[in-house]
């Protein structure tokens, strides 16, 4: 794919469980390979991988993503989200052409700027980062990586100079091996900065917007922007990261996730549901709430399991959830 699946299609992922075996003091990789092989035998179109140091520490998502690359052959593999912001701009581009190397042109890069929370705040703080401005240090993160990754084409620059950075010598980084690199998602929310920023530079929109109504509102501004700037009409993924937990007993799936987010943010599902697209109950259920935010049109749906133990559940969400919702 380009960046992501075209008007007409539907593609649905799954979230490697990086940050729950963690929380259960588990940093073992072949589980997770392991899921990542279920999930491509099961039907599920791409794989995923969170980012995080000390606010919600598990294993690095690039690292994690080479050994998954070698693992599989038919699932896209992306970042949700990457904080870009954590690895000096160069060695982030190294890498990354890297991992496009192993993987062969099947990388996608969702990238978040750091959530606004005390925890995400410290986060930088230890890897000696500003937090203020995170967002204009992400863009131009994005603009130095994709201008070492043209760098070696005829007329390209193999220079950056920006606000915060300066390098020479780009074209002798590896390159990637999709021309250009990998497409770049913002993982961010519906605020009229974001919009523009995705429909001006961004291959993609990864957000958790709590309803399909702010999703598909918010979808049309990105699109009318995009239009306005220039840009080709599928210039843009729309995509969605999304949390289930399937339970017949929709009570207990409540029980459940209300658990898993206490674990995981430290905060319950009422705090989280304000902010984060959430569902639970039985696969009809949550497979119509998800059918909600294709109608308002996404087109690449990240799918979190909202459990400790997600493994006892990707079979039922494949066989349940994934023809409904792509039906």
């Amino acid at each position: 794919m380009a960046n992501g699946p075209s008007s007409g299609d539907l593609s649905v992922g799954v979230l490697l469980p990086t940050r729950e075996q963690a929380i259960r003091g588990d940093f073992a990789a072949e589980p997770l390979l392991e899921f990542a092989r279920q999930a491509e035998l099961l039907g599920f179109d791409s794989v995923w991988a969170g980012d995080s140091l000390t606010a919600r520490p598990r294993l690095d998502p690039l690292v994690l993503l080479s050994a998954v690359g070698a693992a599989t052959s038919r699932v896209t593999l992306g970042t949700a989200a990457l904080t870009a912001a954590l690895r000096p701009p160069l060695i982030g581009a190294n890498m990354i052409a890297c991992l496009d190397q192993v993987c062969g042109s099947r990388l996608v890069l969702g990238l978040g700027a750091g959530f606004p929370v005390p925890e995400s705040e410290a986060e930088f703080a230890a890897a000696g980062v500003p937090f203020q401005g995170r967002a204009g240090r992400l863009d131009e993160t994005a603009a130095l990586w994709r201008g070492a990754w043209r760098s070696t084409q005829d007329g390209a620059p193999t220079g950056f100079t920006g606000r915060r950075w300066q390098a020479e010598g780009l074209d002798r980084l590896p390159v990637p091996h999709r021309p250009g690199g990998p497409p770049l998602w913002l993982a961010g929310s519906d605020t009229p900065r974001v919009l523009e920023r995705v429909a001006r530079m961004y291959d993609g929109w990864l957000p958790f917007l709590p309803t399909a109504g702010a999703y598909g509102r918010a979808w049309q501004r990105i699109r009318g922007l995009s239009e306005a700037a220039g840009r080709p009409a599928d210039a843009v993924t729309p995509a969605l990261y999304a949390t289930i937990t399937v339970d017949d007993d929709r009570e207990r799936a409540r029980r459940e996730l209300d658990d898993y987010l206490r674990h995981y943010y430290g905060r319950s599902l009422e705090q989280m549901s304000a902010l984060q697209a959430y569902a639970w109950g039985s696969a009809e259920e949550c497979a119509e709430w998800l059918a909600g935010y294709v109608r308002a049109g996404a087109r690449h749906v990240v799918l979190r399991i909202g459990s400790l133990h997600p493994e006892s559940r990707l079979k039922e969400i494949a066989e349940t959830v994934l023809p409904a919702v792509r039906g």
